[in-house]
């Protein structure tokens, strides 16, 4: 009879040897969002890098190779978070563009910091049970993050999307590689497509914005022949529209993605279903829509996970009132000067997202999970939890958020990958997550992880990244 090891032991050498060998996960309860069924006293079997069998009930142990008792335990697809931005660390300094503080960080020092740490940064991510990340939008070093990701053990898989084909420059961002690029004509926008394929973009993102100088009209004929110039080359278009009438332009020249939530106005029934008929995933990013301005009026409220799991040099930055007052931007001076209009401004935006979403929710549109890490405030890895409350506020179900963060969000990453991730089942890459509480029970509970398994690998999440000091 084989040994059955208990979970909180002996797991450095499962991770070590978990390629050379079958291994059992047995007696957990194990939870597919994909098709909603919750088997208790579950086995799941992986073999190398898949998932070779899963059951309920008592097995043959022969079969099973090295056993990993995990009575108790709750098991789960990894998680997957559909929108980041590794060109971003989430710190003060990492948009320039928005709060310009070159004078206290300059911003190649900030890029470069970025890039030194980006094992770190991965390493976070499946410390949060985040196997599977979508990067949105970033410079053309972007397709070398991926590169170094899907190389590395502890790192999550990662698509991306090359630099955002957009309305507006952002020249602060712009060291030679820039992460936005400003496109003026159809023509430009074909050419800079057909770019981007030499890299094999997983996705191609347009930055829709509009503002009293750019008309929803005007920069729409750049959003058409974007999206037909990588549809032609088989290649979905995700675009960052975040109000009605943008995201509804951009889903009616055939975007096949919506990075944001609406914001303006609440959606209405021709647009829901326009999504609905185009197949359309949203993702809300709710988290983002708060960080940057508490940041700036210094009301910042991390959450326990993102205290415990961010990294610590980046939440060190955040406290804008350890800048220089002659150092500090206006848009952050006036911010601390009136508080309450930041968290006014936050309160209005949720009073029209949230109720979005759970219209688009209710009506069945793909809602795939994703926080816009990287930019001021939103931490990569953890602030998927921050994002899994403001969906529970929004009114969706435990089961529902975990749909979003697992099998929907599966579909936004795509291709043969998002084919095997997302859902627990034959044939799917052993991506888990296994925790110590229920999140049927309180979604809160997603991130009591205990283990995570990456690739068929199992590690124990307390040591995955070093402890806070």
């Amino acid at each position: 009879m084989k040994l059955k090891i208990a979970l909180g032991f002996a797991l450095c050498a499962v991770a070590i040897t978990a390629h050379a060998e079958k291994i059992a996960l047995v007696g957990a309860t194990a939870i597919n969002p994909a098709d909603g069924k919750v088997m208790p006293n579950a086995t799941v079997v992986i073999n190398g890098d898949k998932i070779e069998h899963v059951s309920m009930g008592k097995q043959d142990a022969a079969a099973l190779g090295k056993q990993i008792d995990c009575a108790g335990k709750f098991i789960l697809p990894g998680y997957i978070d559909t929108h980041v931005h590794f060109f971003q660390s989430g710190d003060l300094f990492t948009r320039p563009d928005g709060a310009d503080l070159n004078s206290v960080r300059p911003y190649k020092d900030e890029v470069a910091w970025i890039k030194s740490h980006l094992d770190d940064t991965f390493a976070r991510y499946i410390r949060c049970g985040i196997t599977s990340v979508v990067d949105v939008g970033g410079p053309f070093w972007n397709f070398e993050v991926r590169k170094r990701a899907n190389a590395t053990a502890k790192a999550p898989r990662v698509a991306v999307a090359g630099p955002l084909i957009s309305s507006v420059s952002r020249e602060k961002l712009d060291l030679g590689d820039p992460p936005i690029v400003k496109i003026d004509t159809a023509e430009q926008a074909r050419e800079f497509v057909r770019k981007l394929t030499e890299q094999k973009p997983d996705v191609v993102k347009i930055w829709y914005i509009v503002d009293k100088d750019h008309a929803v009209e005007s920069f729409r004929p750049i959003v058409r022949a974007t999206i037909e110039e990588s549809h032609a080359h088989n290649i979905r278009v995700a675009v960052h529209a975040t109000e009605l009438e943008t995201a509804r332009a951009a889903v009616e020249e055939g975007a096949d993605v919506l990075v944001h939530s609406v914001i303006d106005k609440p959606v209405d029934e021709a647009f829901v279903k326009l999504l609905k008929d185009r197949h359309v995933i949203l993702c809300p990013t709710l988290v983002v829509f708060e960080r940057y301005g508490r940041v700036f009026s210094h009301q910042l409220n991390l959450t326990r996970e993102e205290q415990a799991w961010g990294n610590p040099e980046v939440i060190a930055t955040l406290d804008v009132t350890k800048i220089p007052q002659d150092k500090l931007p206006q848009r952050i001076k006036d911010a601390l000067a009136k508080p309450e209009e930041a968290l006014d401004r936050i309160k209005k935006t949720y009073d029209i997202a949230l109720p979005n979403l759970k219209k688009l929710d209710d009506a069945g549109v793909t809602i795939a999970a994703g926080t816009d890490a990287g930019n001021v405030g939103t931490i990569h890895g953890p602030a998927l939890f921050r994002e899994f409350q403001l969906m529970k506020q929004a009114g969706l179900t435990p089961m529902q958020i975990l749909q979003c963060a697992t099998v929907n969000a599966a579909k936004l990453f795509g291709g043969e990958t998002g084919a095997r991730v997302g859902k627990i089942d034959n044939g799917c890459f052993a991506d888990l997550v296994i925790l110590t509480s229920n999140p049927l029970d309180d979604i809160k509970n997603a991130s009591e992880i205990h283990t995570v398994v990456k690739n068929g690998v199992v590690y124990p999440a307390s040591q995955l990244i070093p402890a806070p000091h």
